[in-house]
């Protein structure tokens, strides 16, 4: 049934398109992609942006059955699985079990059940109304967390704006009896490294609360600065790192514990990806390659059981573990593979594609802001995705077009990247068969893999003994 309902969402548009969900082909790093891209996009006319972070509050608890059933109605959903859904949120009880409890069934009125795979599409179609397209800014969500951006010449303006978005928001949230949480609402004022004017401090008030700019916000796992600068997301990164590492390094010590190719295994499927997380975004400069070398190389030598004066240029080999700096790159080309394939009206990264990047597709985003850079000066225009980034880098590649840019090693002889639809194509669709774009999707991963290799070779040549 889930298959089946999120296939007619996807088609029939009752989701908005800048509304990310846990759906196949759909990340939070889409969500966070999409955040920056915008929030970079709209500072290129030199105005000032801002950003609104919210996240609803006890968000599947809230559930009305009864909204939720006109919401699906409304959206011309079939009248079977309307009411497969109704009957699946209704007449259902919840038992308190504690000593002394007398064990009575009460019911419960709204809600979607706990641990159920259908909820959080539930969950999206019934916030689905909350979104709204906002001119010169964006509101993107992912599942009960949302951001809205707003630009214009100054950042007093941004709080008159993001206040009346608020107002609409929040009366549109009341309205199907959803509310937002005060302590995790966010405010941040985006900066780039040119600006020479002081920061502005001054709060925002929200429903008789103040909120003032925050210096570091936490969002989907990413940690974002005012300038987008990625040390403080790293430090984070190798803290937690460390931290299980110290937790799993209990598992085997010195001739007991697990064998070494459990330990491996635990290596290469849990802390690379705890470390390197967000590293198909947020590129790490040498200040954090260098702390997470450090742990890594812990790390290999405690999958090895190599001894200290072990040579680092050979415990990646030892290990059959990549360098962090090798795997970091590869995650760029992944990530960028998967938004040039992913369908664009489902996807709102690859939504905001070039319109000369090789996709099979022609949709693009409605209010992307790419439009405002026409006619920039040309420090402030964006470089072209075609264009590498020459050196000093005056100009620079938009998020989006940079992982487009990285997408032109990959393609080799092809004309056009494939599209990967996670749901049936419709009858009308001209696109190569099914089978034939799943095999050129896996062999432009092959050809990141052997470019990983590659840079394996060349930062940790083999030893001449």
């Amino acid at each position: 049934m889930m298959v089946r309902l999120s296939a007619i969402a996807r088609s029939k548009g009752p989701l908005h398109p800048d509304q990310c969900r846990s759906f196949p082909g759909l990340s939070s790093s889409d969500a966070c992609l999409t955040l920056m891209h915008e929030g970079k996009t709209l500072q290129r006319p030199r105005v000032a942006v801002s950003t609104l972070f919210l996240d609803i509050e006890a968000s599947f608890d809230n559930v009305n059955a009864f909204t939720l059933r006109a919401r699906l109605l409304a959206s011309r959903i079939p009248s079977y699985m309307v009411d497969w859904v109704f009957s699946s949120l209704s007449e259902r009880t919840c038992t308190l079990v504690f000593q002394g409890s007398p064990n009575i069934p009460s019911p419960v009125s709204v809600g979607t059940p706990q641990g159920s795979p259908i909820s959080p599409l539930l969950f999206l179609l019934y916030v689905a109304p909350l979104h709204m397209s906002i001119p010169r800014g964006l509101m993107v969500s992912y599942v009960d967390n949302f951001s809205i951006t707003v630009a214009s010449p100054s950042y007093r303006g941004n709080v008159r704006r993001l206040q009346s978005l608020f107002s609409t928001i929040a009366a549109k949230g009341q309205d199907i009896g959803l509310s937002f949480s005060v302590p995790k609402t966010k405010l941040i004022r985006w900066r780039t490294p040119s600006q020479r004017t002081p920061p502005s401090h001054a709060p925002i008030e929200l429903d008789n609360h103040l909120f003032r700019p925050s210096p570091v916000v936490r969002w989907l796992g990413f940690w974002f600065t005012p300038s987008f600068n990625m040390a403080h997301h790293y430090r984070q990164r190798l803290s937690l790192a460390q931290a299980v590492f110290s937790f799993v390094n209990r598992l085997s010590s010195p001739g007991a514990g697990v064998s070494l190719f459990l330990c491996h295994r635990l290596a290469g499927g849990l802390l690379l990806h705890i470390l390197a997380y967000g590293a198909d975004l947020l590129t790490p400069n040498y200040a954090a390659l260098r702390g997470m070398n450090s742990l890594w190389h812990r790390v290999q030598r405690w999958t090895t059981n190599n001894f200290f004066s072990t040579p680092t240029s050979i415990l990646s080999r030892e290990a059959c573990l990549p360098p962090i700096i090798s795997y970091c790159r590869y995650k760029r080309p992944l990530a960028a593979r998967r938004v040039a394939c992913a369908a664009p009206n489902a996807n709102p990264a690859s939504a905001r594609l070039p319109h000369s990047s090789p996709s099979l597709s022609t949709f693009r985003a409605l209010d992307a802001s790419r439009h405002l850079t026409v006619g920039l000066s040309s420090v402030y225009l964006p470089l072209s995705w075609r264009t590498k980034v020459p050196s000093p880098p005056i100009r620079k590649h938009l998020p989006v077009d940079a992982l487009a840019h990285l997408t032109l090693p990959l393609q080799g002889g092809l004309t056009r990247l494939p599209l990967v639809l996670h749901a049936p194509p419709s009858a009308r669709n001209r696109n190569p068969p099914p089978d034939l774009k799943r095999k050129t999707y896996q062999a432009l991963r092959t050809r990141a893999r052997n470019m990983l290799i590659q840079d394996w070779i060349t930062d940790d040549p083999r030893p001449p003994y």
